[in-house]
């Protein structure tokens, strides 16, 4: 679903047919592994792309890929690939992706605060 949103907003993009921020805002970070991407680029540094797969261990190698190379694209992280080594490369937060820490952060602080809720296990298990 999320990978439709965000075809979606690149096509109205291009056709110059788009004016919400907060569309625009959550296609560029929602989706699976994303948020969890830029949470530990934000908070720990650099990663190489095998020490995110050990980070996501449910996430498969295309996954992480193509979910890289979607917030490469978008300006959010930086790929920077090794000397001489075409295929080894680390990856960090650009200057634009920085300012989607606080929303983050804001996020897991929600989810934190709603999971010690006693109904919020009932709400789920209902």
């Amino acid at each position: 679903m999320t990978d439709l949103v965000r075809e979606t907003v690149i096509e109205k993009l291009r056709d110059g047919d788009y004016n919400c921020p907060k569309e625009l805002t959550l296609s560029m970070f929602s989706g699976k592994w994303k948020i969890n991407m830029i949470y530990n680029l934000g908070h720990d540094g650099n990663y190489y792309f095998y020490e995110l797969q050990k980070l996501l261990p449910r996430a498969s190698h295309k996954e992480i890929s193509k979910k890289l190379k979607e917030l490469v694209v978008d300006g959010i992280v930086d790929r920077h690939p090794e000397a001489g080594l075409r295929l080894k490369a680390s990856y960090s937060l650009t200057s634009l992706g920085m300012p989607l820490l606080p929303i983050i952060d804001s996020i897991y602080a929600w989810g934190d605060e709603r999971l010690k809720e006693p109904t919020c296990r009932r709400w789920f298990l209902a």
